[in-house]
């Protein structure tokens, strides 16, 4: 069991930039394409993921030590740290039950193409670690591989239907026709953020606050442009993180570039996966009369739109202030603070864009997910331990706002927690 668990380990990483190409590539060939065709998108679509990674890493670089530097200078002073994404997924891929998600994650998605039950087909396969960590939750409690393994399960059914419920909005506002996003930081908050979206914009007053970049540029034009705003945003962060004048504005250039860059990696992306997408729609429409059909990708397709990113750097900060007057929470925003992007990308589409609106419902959400992870501090910890995960120094307790306070994994796991 072992060495399927490392060799599990060894393929998830090699990365999306190595997977998605080979897994793309064999979509191509399998739905009745040419194999130079094929191997064109496949390449194409690693060359784009590359470029969107580099600009995520340009991105967490910069967020990640201001962040801390704005932690540091409130004094802040809680006893649950926030350990980001990467180490909590190393913590799921570590669990007894991580040998069993890839191949069952696979099998339930065809079955639900199958049985018309989805229409994605998500190849996000690295990104089933958000599955395994769910699993992994409820085997810490209950001691059960099949309830662990059930649980799994119902939180990729339930990120795949959100995919196809916010596949529409993605291919309206982020001018993504045929990709859906089944990444389970950032479907997690569909079902509360969008819906919130809706409350907020007929609020009387609030809902005539528009903000939105396009009517942003048309007031303020150049000053207006995406990419003056990620100046502005990354200057700002920088003065509260106290910087020195240097590092302000390099902080102010990186997140400048981050605006321009992201979009022009997504449409390369594009050009990769519209054939392989026409492709499949052909093969499974003529086989099983499933005439729409979605590539899942990974939810950093959809975080390159400039007001994600600018709500996203608002919100830095306010997730920092959320954490110290908050009565109740304990956990120490850190680790995800660079990745709000994902947790706001819906809600920021169902806002069409308008920043107010996206930092308001996004404020909620977080206020929520800092909650959430608060709760599952004693099994995320668990885990870790279980994983021999090195903790942090001087950390009682850790969880992540990522996963840890994830809506539809905190949901799934308390009904399990009740018969436990």
């Amino acid at each position: 069991m072992q060495r399927v668990v490392d060799f599990m380990q060894s393929f998830l990483d090699l990365g999306a930039t190595v997977i998605l190409p080979v897994v793309i590539f064999l979509l191509g060939v399998l739905f009745g394409q040419k194999i130079g065709k094929a191997f064109r998108s496949g390449i194409i679509i690693g060359v784009a993921f590359v470029g969107i990674f580099m600009v995520v890493d340009l991105l967490v670089n910069n967020l990640g030590p201001a962040a801390q530097g704005m932690v540091e200078r409130l004094g802040v002073d809680l006893n649950v740290i926030d350990i980001g994404w990467p180490a909590a997924s190393s913590i799921s891929w570590a669990s007894s039950i991580a040998a069993f998600i890839i191949p069952l994650g696979l099998v339930v998605n065809v079955i639900m193409l199958l049985t018309k039950t989805t229409r994605t087909m998500n190849v996000d396969i690295w990104n089933f670690w958000h599955y395994t960590f769910m699993g992994a939750m409820v085997y810490v409690i209950s001691g059960s591989l099949i309830q662990g393994l059930i649980a799994a399960v119902l939180f990729q059914i339930v990120c795949l239907k959100v995919a196809d419920w916010t596949a529409p909005l993605l291919e309206k506002y982020f001018d993504l026709p045929g990709v859906s996003v089944a990444t389970g930081s950032t479907i997690s908050y569909a079902p509360i953020g969008i819906p919130l979206v809706k409350l907020v914009q007929k609020i009387p007053v609030v809902k005539n606050w528009n903000a939105d970049p396009d009517t942003i540029q048309k007031r303020f034009g150049f000053f207006g442009e995406s990419m003056f705003i990620g100046l502005v945003l990354g200057v700002v962060i920088g003065l509260l993180a106290g910087y020195s004048t240097g590092e302000v504005i390099e902080i102010g250039m990186a997140m400048a570039a981050v605006m321009v860059l992201m979009p022009r990696m997504v449409k390369l992306l594009m050009e990769g996966l519209m054939p392989i997408s026409e492709s499949a729609r052909e093969f499974l429409s003529k086989r099983f009369g499933n005439s729409k059909i979605y590539i899942g990708l990974d939810a950093a397709v959809a975080i390159g739109h400039p007001a994600v990113i600018s709500t996203a750097l608002i919100l830095v900060p306010i997730t920092v202030l959320l954490a110290v007057v908050l009565p109740g929470n304990s956990l120490l925003p850190f680790g995800d603070l660079a990745t709000i992007p994902f947790v706001v990308a819906f809600i920021v589409g169902a806002a069409r864009g308008n920043i107010v609106h996206s930092v308001i419902v996004g404020t909620v959400v977080i206020a929520m997910s800092l909650y959430m992870a608060t709760d599952v501090a004693d099994v995320h910890t668990q885990m870790a331990v279980a994983a021999d995960f090195d903790m942090p120094e001087g950390a009682a307790k850790i969880s992540s706002i990522d996963q840890g306070g994830n809506l539809v994994n905190y949901v799934i796991y308390k009904i399990f927690a009740l018969f436990h």
